[in-house]
């Protein structure tokens, strides 16, 4: 029988974050909302005056820093406290208060950007010279100064920050749809029983050892979706549209260019990353045939493949042996890093179980008192793995904020994935080589093949799918859901190979993945993950050094390009050395649970 969830006030304080450690009440919060709101229009006044003096300009970057910081704290506060408990209205209605305010703040800078790039490179030069503080921001100018040939006039930014809600509306349609609109038919076993299908409990459902119901819950979720593929496909379209807009209205050559260049990194990763995965697609083939010849099937099918190969190896690890397992893992990371990590344990980072209304899943969150960790903790050990991710999130960001002013503070998305993944890759390898019970060896190789094929390969595919239906929409091809479907289906085709049947219903999986409204977000997914395999492997190798590398990379925030930062850590992302290395460790995992399991 299931356990009852908890009412979160059954749940004891040391399990629940220190959301007071940003706002000791709700009064302080509105106190310090109605500062940084007066103070978004205080921006404003400084339209037409930046060339002026150096000490304006520093006066204005002061006063941009501090209603950043403040409104990092009023985010923090209110999502933090609206995720414990998504019933609860006050929290609900200062998010939306936020969302306003963001738009307020963002059309009241809005001239900002062009009127610098308006003055001469002489007068700027000039103000850093004559301008100790100053200097701090020169670096931030001289990116502005970089996407010069995509900034547009003051009036033209005014409307495009204004537009800003406005574009959000695929994403923001798409989940109210997918999250709260659609029903799923019950799946059911092979002894008849119903089990009721959810966005929560599909994973769980296809992991299953009984194959009718993997089945049935796989044909339930893609057959639902199938039903509403003309609309999904519309708002799909909408997406890629609103991105077509935007880089052509900023003059970029794509869509692809403009999502990229927002963060610096080079066109030639993304398509690195496509090509190092084609290039390396056999050692997928192996293990789809490896998966079959495990299962003892005639037919592998696409229903087949999460439940684990390893059955009835039940791990069940408690909160507390988790953090252990995760601290005794870090080990190779030295004390300096560790004490963060206890930080993290001792000072109630972490809010760790779930309770009725709580939002699901996991998540970091990285505010300037320190990060906070969400979790919803089973005692399994994918929550002993999602422990050790979000930590790694959560120390990067203590790290960054810790060692970089504000401006500097924030890492991009990029580089968001290698310290979570770094984290586990540690945690996998002080597993492999502390249990000696041939199975349960068997069963962790197993789970992490399936991070190489879900991380590595799967959202490779993603980002190649996400690519060509953007190109389809700036060749002025029609996005239908018929033509979407054909996409995705002979891409899985391709990264599966001829040992699995490619059912019909995978066809529509693109119709569920909330990701594909993110503007070229999941390739960072493969890209950190291999980032992370080089590094943790490079850190077991030569331990002091390549820590000490390591956390320059952590504490560098994004006062260097994310390459760059990461060739700080020892890796070059802009090869596909990393990417080929990785996809090779897969192939050696293979070998090595084959031979385990013979």
């Amino acid at each position: 029988m299931n356990e009852k969830v908890k009412e979160r006030s059954e749940i004891s304080d040391e399990f629940k974050w220190a959301v007071n450690d940003i706002y000791s009440d709700d009064s302080c919060w509105r106190k310090d909302y109605d500062y940084v709101k007066k103070a978004a229009a205080k921006l404003e006044s400084y339209k037409g005056r930046l060339s002026s003096s150096s000490e304006l300009m520093l006066e204005y970057f002061k006063l941009n820093d501090d209603i950043g910081i403040r409104f990092d704290s009023l985010v923090n506060y209110a999502h933090r406290r609206r995720d414990e408990d998504n019933r609860n209205p006050v929290y609900q209605e200062m998010c939306g208060q936020l969302s306003a305010l963001i738009s307020e703040i963002s059309d009241a800078g809005s001239f900002e950007v062009p009127e610098i790039l308006s003055i001469s490179n002489e007068t700027l030069e000039k103000f850093f010279d004559e301008n100790k503080e100053l200097r701090l921001y020169k670096l931030y100018v001289s990116r502005l100064q970089k996407r010069k040939e995509h900034t547009l006039s003051e009036a033209e930014e005014r409307i495009m920050a204004l537009a800003g809600q406005m574009q959000e509306a695929p994403d923001t349609i798409y989940s109210v749809f997918s999250d709260a609109e659609l029903e799923f038919d019950d799946a059911v076993d092979s002894e008849g029983n119903a089990h009721q299908v959810t966005h929560g409990t599909y994973i769980p459902l296809v992991k299953s050892p009984d194959r009718v119901l993997r089945e049935s819950a796989f044909h339930s979720m893609y057959r639902t979706y199938g039903k509403y593929k003309n609309t999904i496909a519309a708002m799909l379209t909408a997406q890629t549209k609103q991105l077509s807009f935007n880089a052509k209205a900023r003059r970029y050559q794509s869509s692809l260019h403009a999502a990229l260049d927002c963060t610096d990194v080079p066109v030639s990763v993304y398509h690195n990353l496509i090509d190092s995965v084609h290039e390396n697609m056999e050692y997928m083939y192996k293990y789809v045939r490896l998966r079959k010849k495990l299962m003892g099937l005639d037919e592998l099918h696409m229903y087949d493949l999460y439940t684990p190969v390893v059955q009835d190896c039940d791990m069940k690890i408690s909160f507390e042996e988790a953090k252990k397992n995760v601290y005794d893992a870090l080990e190779p990371m030295g004390e300096e890093y560790r004490a963060v990590l206890r930080e993290g344990y001792e000072n109630r980072w972490i809010d760790v179980y779930e309770n009725t209304g709580k939002t699901s899943g996991a998540y970091s969150a990285g505010a300037k008192v320190h990060p906070f960790v969400l979790l919803n903790h089973k005692d399994t050990l994918n929550c002993e793995f999602t422990l050790a991710h979000e930590m790694g999130h959560a120390i990067h960001s203590y790290y960054s904020n810790k060692n970089q002013p504000a401006v500097y503070s924030d890492y991009v998305i990029f580089v968001a994935e290698v310290a979570s993944t770094c984290n586990e890759a540690l945690l996998m390898n002080y597993l492999l080589r502390t249990t000696e019970d041939k199975k349960q060896k068997a069963y962790l190789i197993n789970y992490f093949l399936e991070q190489f094929r879900t991380t590595l390969y799967r959202q490779t595919m993603f980002a190649e799918f996400e690519l060509k239906i953007n190109q389809m929409t700036e060749n002025g091809e029609g996005l239908t859901a018929e033509n979407i479907s054909k996409l995705y289906y002979n891409l899985n085709k391709l990264y599966f190979g001829d040992d699995i049947v490619i059912d019909e219903d995978i066809s529509l999986e693109w119709a569920r993945i909330p990701h594909f409204y993110y503007n070229y977000y999941v390739y960072q997914y493969a890209t950190g993950y291999s980032a992370a395999i080089a590094l943790s492997s490079k850190i077991l190798k030569e331990g002091k050094s390549a820590v000490d590398n390591y956390i320059k990379f952590l504490s560098g925030g994004c006062s260097a390009s994310p390459i760059e930062l990461l060739k700080t850590a020892g890796v070059d992302m802009s090869t596909p050395e990393p990417v080929n290395a990785a996809l090779k460790m897969f192939g050696e995992l293979i070998d090595e649970l084959e031979q385990l399991l013979d």
